[in-house]
């Protein structure tokens, strides 16, 4: 117990020495500096949160003046992008204006070029109308050509009358009218009175010799009527003929029916017989088959379509009658 007392009795021993005992005559003057401590104290706390305000509204200011020369550094950053970015263009756009004023210059150029063109062709233009007019009239060149070529086809045509007075082709009627006979591709037709032309493949040089050598002479009439009229006519034949009468050949360089045979590889051309050479007729038929090409292209020269394959004599007498009639001198 004595030993819990002694704590106490310090404690109040220090309270006593803490506080301090005023006596009453210095209380009221203690109380008017206490009151003036407070007021003080009072004004000193008022004056603390005004400049605690005033502090904050300069921080904020602060903050503000910060924030504002932020943007402003930025926008001084996108202004100077903007300067280079319109000296670029500005560098462009003089660049494409000395580029521009360039092809003005070259344009101007052309321009000036195509004028004495247009002009040039003017003149020719006018020249050439003076020209078709001078063709034109009844005294022009064309006139005068297309008489030169008037008596030309003529002189064809007395020259083709020469050779069907030569060698005439005729029909032989028998028991068909005449009228049909005419137009008929299978009636019989004889050169130079009686010679006809028969198929080769359906001879034989021993039992139908006669045949065979009338074929052989009507062939070499035709092949030297068809040379006779190409030379007239001016117009080289496909296939040229060797003449020999009736030992008449035909020469092909691109011969269809025999290029396997090694022997026909050559660039020479390979002669054909117009008549029958032992038992072998093929060739023989070959050979009135290019006569008969060269026919056809004599007609087509005329404007004439061919008869067909197989009518050498047809359109022999077909070529003749055409070059002969009278609108082979007009066409």
């Amino acid at each position: 117990m004595e030993s819990k007392k002694k704590p106490l009795e310090e404690t109040n021993k220090n309270k006593e020495e803490k506080s301090k005992i005023i006596p009453w005559e210095d209380f009221q003057q203690e109380l008017a500096r206490l009151s003036s401590l407070s007021s003080a104290l009072h004004e000193a706390n008022q004056k603390k949160s005004i400049i605690r305000e005033k502090l904050n509204s300069l921080v904020q200011v602060e903050a503000e003046s910060l924030k504002w020369s932020n943007g402003l550094d930025e926008m001084r950053e996108k202004l100077e992008a903007r300067k280079l970015l319109m000296g670029n263009m500005s560098m462009r756009s003089k660049a494409v204006r000395e580029k521009t004023k360039k092809q003005e210059e070259q344009l101007n150029s052309e321009i000036r070029s195509l004028l004495m063109v247009g002009s040039a062709l003017s003149v020719a233009t006018s020249r050439l109308q003076e020209a078709n007019k001078s063709l034109r009239g009844e005294k022009g060149y064309a006139h005068h050509l297309k008489n030169l070529q008037k008596l030309l086809r003529m002189q064809q045509q007395f020259m083709a009358s020469q050779i069907s007075l030569l060698y005439p082709v005729k029909v032989v009627c028998g028991h068909t009218r005449k009228h049909d006979v005419q137009k008929s591709l299978d009636a019989t037709l004889t050169i130079s009175g009686h010679l006809s032309v028969h198929p080769f493949t359906k001879m034989n040089f021993l039992t139908d010799k006669k045949e065979a050598l009338s074929s052989a002479t009507a062939l070499g009439y035709i092949a030297h009527a068809v040379s006779l009229l190409a030379l007239y006519i001016k117009v080289p034949l496909r296939y040229p003929i060797r003449l020999g009468a009736s030992r008449t050949y035909i020469c092909d360089y691109t011969p269809p029916l025999v290029e396997s045979i090694p022997e026909f590889t050559s660039t020479k051309p390979i002669e054909f017989p117009l008549f029958l050479e032992g038992k072998e007729t093929t060739r023989s038929a070959y050979a009135v088959f290019l006569l008969n090409k060269d026919l056809e292209q004599l007609l087509n020269f005329i404007g004439v379509e061919s008869l067909g394959p197989r009518h050498v004599l047809a359109n022999f007498r077909e070529l003749l009658n055409n070059i002969v009639s009278h609108e082979y001198i007009n066409s």
